[in-house]
């Protein structure tokens, strides 16, 4: 299946790259946004801690490699770095950038690592426990499974997978043991869910998404991510954020309200006393969705949702 990237034409008008912007796609993939924002003539570095995303790019835009660097490659103004996002301000130090003009993130699994059978991300195939998108790091989902105890795992699956069946699920597989493939892994979650629980969606669902989410700490890189990007993005510059369920999306949510609205001080005191002052301006107030054009055209769009921050000059202290 061919990758479409989602909430395409919404991310180039509200990323806005032109000539002389220089523009993150924190998220590479197969390029889709970041196609876009060479197209309209912004510099772009792009970042996958996927190896398959990174030879794809580099063989589609012919990407050589740069500084001695394994890790780095270049083609006029295009840049990739083999490297998560979480990274990225080390990265850019590497190559001598002091500030951005954009960092665009699009979260979640790419459609080429869902159906490749080989990875282990989709409870579709019946392949071995593997879910790393770092294809270098040791953890994978077979660790998890056939290691963490069951309050770990249950604990995982109901915070990462937001699965009210958690519990049950968790003890099934410790009772099962060895777990080596999504096949069995898929069926021991269905006969630990009641039989209605199973009718509503497909019941390995939410545990295959919340195995992923641990295996390659999806949450705690979002978080180091963001404040990265704070870091890097000049004053104007736009950060934007496609997320695909609601731990993301929550996080994103919360983080942008922290930077436009940091202050602590009590609203009755006459001036800010405290110190902390706003980054960002949130130009999206309710999340940007797909159309329904879009959703017909691609199903795996319906359950995104962009934000759109600026950052801003820092107030003064004492200001409102």
């Amino acid at each position: 299946m061919i990758h479409i990237p989602v909430l395409f034409h919404e991310a180039m008008e509200h990323m806005a790259p032109k000539e002389g912007k220089i523009i993150i796609d924190a998220t590479l993939g197969r390029a889709g946004h970041a196609r876009g924002f060479l197209d309209r003539e912004a510099a772009v570095i792009g970042f996958d801690q996927d190896l398959e995303a990174i030879n794809s790019v580099k063989e589609t835009f012919g990407l050589v490699q740069i500084h001695d660097n394994p890790l780095i490659y270049k083609n006029n103004n295009f840049t990739v770095v083999h490297d998560n996002f979480k990274n990225l301000a080390p990265a850019l130090d590497l190559l001598g950038i002091k500030a951005v003009q954009g960092v665009f993130f699009d979260l979640g699994v790419s459609s080429p690592q869902f159906d490749d059978s080989e990875r282990g991300f989709s409870y579709r195939f019946d392949t071995e426990l593997d879910m790393r998108m770092d294809q270098t790091q040791e953890l994978s989902a077979w660790d998890i499974v056939n290691s963490y105890d069951v309050e770990t795992l249950s604990k995982i699956i109901r915070e990462y997978g937001e699965e009210r069946f958690a519990r049950r699920i968790a003890a099934s597989i410790v009772r099962n043991r060895p777990v080596d493939t999504t096949g069995q892994l898929t069926e021991i979650i269905k006969q630990a869910m009641p039989k209605k629980a199973r009718e509503d969606q497909h019941p390995a669902k939410r545990t295959f998404q919340a195995l992923r989410i641990a295996v390659n700490d999806e949450l705690g890189a979002l978080e180091k991510g963001l404040n990265s990007a704070l870091e890097v993005l000049d004053t104007g510059g736009r950060l934007g954020v496609i997320s695909f369920h609601s731990l993301e999306d929550r996080l994103v949510k919360n983080f942008f309200k922290a930077q436009e609205d940091p202050c602590i001080c009590p609203r009755d005191l006459p001036i800010c006393a405290c110190g902390k002052t706003p980054k960002l301006q949130i130009i999206t107030k309710r999340p940007i969705q797909p159309s329904s054009e879009e959703i017909k055209l691609n199903r795996r769009s319906r359950s995104a949702r962009m934000r759109i921050a600026e950052r801003i000059t820092t107030r003064e202290v004492g200001e409102w």
